[in-house]
């Protein structure tokens, strides 16, 4: 039979054995963000296709991205009862700011991400906001959060331009004043990030600054 100090010795060599892997299985998993796709996934996005998707707006008519090739496209992710959301569209940034584009042939999405139950997703809540906001542009809704996974969205509002070509040209916040009522910006001056992108895409240009970082409540997908 081993002596004890032998039976010691070889648990104790066990124990270092397992210590040693551990971390190396640590490092072969991917470092989930918020959202639970990769870390980052907006910024490495830019100036490649945008995912595509079909989804169904408030009243389950069908609103496909591919349709839309050859338009600029703002994607906008929503949440009818997110504060931020609720002061950008009320005081904010976004008041009128959609409106004001399409009128010109951009294409605007709005896109809820929120599982049932969660904050937001109510369908007559959404309904009501699109009334109380005067939206003329589709909500669109991504129950099971795939789009919204794809895409890397992270809070609300969350804003994602897109060229001409389908690529990805912007990605981050709506502006530069977390308030998201546009009364203390960074820098002192107010800066719409979306309004500038989309200038620069209609020039001609690269956009100047794509990829900030978004503010808001954090998107409410499911398990």
């Amino acid at each position: 039979m081993p002596t004890p100090k032998l039976v010691t010795l070889a648990a104790l060599l066990a124990l270092a054995s397992c210590s040693k892997k551990q971390p190396a299985k640590a490092r072969a998993e991917v470092a989930p963000s918020s959202t639970g796709g990769p870390a980052g996934l907006p910024a490495a996005l830019i100036g490649h296709p945008a995912p595509d998707f079909t989804l169904k707006d408030l009243d389950g008519n069908e609103v496909s991205l591919a349709a839309l090739r050859g338009k600029l496209v703002v994607l906008e992710w929503f949440n009818p009862e997110c504060p931020f959301v609720k002061r950008s569209h009320g005081k904010g940034s976004l008041v009128g700011l959609a409106a004001k584009h399409m009128a010109t042939g951009v294409a605007w999405l709005a896109i809820n991400s929120g599982a049932p139950g969660k904050q937001g997703n109510d369908l007559e809540v959404n309904r009501a906001a699109v009334a109380q906001w005067s939206l003329t542009h589709p909500v669109l809704r991504d129950e099971t959060g795939a789009v919204g996974r794809a895409y890397g969205a992270s809070n609300t509002p969350h804003m994602f331009v897109l060229d001409s070509a389908g690529k990805v040209a912007y990605a981050g916040a709506i502006d530069n004043s977390p308030d998201a009522v546009g009364e203390s910006p960074t820098g002192g001056t107010l800066v719409n990030h979306v309004e500038a992108a989309l200038s620069d895409l209609a020039a001609g240009r690269p956009v100047a600054t794509p990829v900030t970082k978004a503010y808001g409540c954090g998107v409410k997908y499911g398990s």
